[in-house]
Parts: C-alpha cells; sequence; structure tokens
C-alpha cells in the first residue's frame, strides 16, 4: 500500500499540484486520469521521489519516504519497479541485457540466477526467444512487453506505468492493460498507471483518482465512473470517447 498525504508542488509561481491525498490499494491496479497538463506525471514522479513534494507525505507500507535518509530511500526504490512511456529501453543493449539492467545494478545475484530470471520474465510476458533481438528489431507491443518484463525482474513490492499504452493500436493497448493487471494481482503488487486513455479506465481501473487542475476531483472504480457527477470528469470521458472515434 502506497499513501499520499496533501502533497503539493508548484514551479515558480505555477501551481501543479494542490493538497493531493489518497491511498493505492495493494494488488489492485490505481490509475491517475486526467486530461494533459492536470499534473499526473509531477504527482507519479514526487510519489517516487523524483521530485521533492513542497508539502506532505509519502509513505510506503507505513514507512515515510518523503522525509527517509539516504539509506531508507535507497531501500524501498530497490521494490520499485518503473514502465516509462515509450519503453525506454537502451537501443545498444539486447533484450536480454535490457531486463537484466535492473539486477546488474540493484543486486549482488550470480549471472546464472539472473538469466534464469530474465528468462522467467520474458516467459511470464510472452516472449519467449527472443533474447538476443535488438529493441530496433522488435515491434512497440513486444518494447512495451520487454519493458513490463524489466519492471517486474527485481520482484517489486510497487510498479509505477507512466502511459503504458502511449503510441499503440488499440487491439495492442488492450493486451498491455490486461498483462499489467494479471502481473498486478498475480504478485500481489501496489501498481499505479497514470493514464489517459478511457480503454484502460475502463477495462482495469479498479482505484481510480481524477485530477483537474492539480486537484483531485474525484475518487472511484471503473463500475462508478459513469455516475460520479463531477462535471469535469464527464466532459474528460465524454471528450476522450469524441476524439477515439475521430481516430478510427
Amino acid at each position: 500500500m502506497i499513501k499520499i498525504n496533501n502533497i503539493s508542488k508548484s514551479f515558480a509561481d505555477k501551481v501543479i499540484l494542490s493538497g493531493i491525498s489518497s491511498e493505492f490499494d495493494k494488488g489492485k491496479t490505481n490509475l491517475i486520469i486526467g486530461s494533459s497538463g492536470t499534473g499526473k506525471s509531477v504527482l507519479l514522479k514526487c510519489i517516487v521521489g523524483l521530485l521533492q513534494p513542497d508539502t506532505g507525505i509519502v509513505y510506503y507500507d507505513l514507512r515515510n519516504f518523503t522525509q527517509a535518509d539516504k539509506e531508507m530511500k535507497s531501500e524501498i526504490r530497490r521494490e520499485i519497479g518503473m514502465l516509462f512511456q515509450g519503453g525506454a529501453l537502451f537501443d545498444s543493449k539486447n533484450v536480454e541485457e535490457n531486463v537484466m539492467f535492473p539486477l546488474n545494478i540493484l543486486t549482488t545475484m550470480p549471472a546464472g540466477e539472473k538469466i534464469e530470471r530474465v528468462n522467467f520474465c520474458l516467459k511470464r510476458v510472452g516472449l519467449e526467444g527472443v533474447n538476443k533481438k535488438m529493441p530496433s528489431e522488435i515491434s512497440g507491443g513486444m518494447k512495451k512487453r520487454v519493458g513490463i518484463a524489466r519492471a517486474i525482474v527485481n520482484n517489486p513490492n510497487y510498479l509505477f506505468c507512466d502511459e503504458p499504452n502511449s503510441g499503440l493500436d488499440p487491439q495492442t493497448a488492450t493486451v498491455i492493460d490486461e498483462l499489467i493487471m494479471e502481473i498486478t494481482h498475480e504478485f500481489d503488487i501496489t501498481t499505479i498507471v497514470v493514464t489517459h486513455d478511457m480503454n484502460s479506465v475502463m477495462g482495469i481501473g479498479e482505484k481510480i483518482m481524477f485530477l483537474s487542475k492539480g486537484n483531485k476531483l474525484w475518487e472511484g472504480s471503473n463500475q462508478d465512473i459513469m455516475n460520479s457527477g463531477v462535471k469535469e470528469l464527464d466532459d474528460f470521458v465524454f471528450t476522450n470517447r469524441i476524439m477515439k472515434n475521430l481516430k478510427r
């Protein structure tokens, strides 16, 4: 479980986040949604420690991450997996080397065990036998799956996914969504997904936070979102659906 309490962040005179509080449940896909520029990615960066919030505290299973010393922060970071927008693979490394990268920098695991773990994770995301392929030799959807394998190779307790479906066709995006949800449930991970994709919201949104202009306006599940009673959320859902239809 991750808990955030009164997180605020400004850049110069511009308020990006204003007093955001919530809990992200273990073993569930927790989504942060909203239009571009609403503070989703900034909030994610505050949670993982890439940005220091101006006010507020982030807790990882009751551990105060915001005010933790260097040793405690390093310990928590070793429990985190990240799936970056676009996959963010190293172009100069093959698939196996990309997936193994967290093990090389975070563990002292013997080489043989690293290979076993890499192969297990690649098999779990449906990519057996692609170890020696370069990122330039695989599709966008496969790159995302390699990114997921890399994110879970270190057996994380917490998984963060930043716009995991960006640049993917709807069918491939659904495969990635379902894979994220399966892994979350299977390994009982606290997963946080930043997205503006309503297909993801309706498909895997077990707990959803809606941000608008740096404020949390609504929280609930995908079963409740159509009856939120929040105008800004209704407008977001409607606009998202219109844009999806125009792209067809």
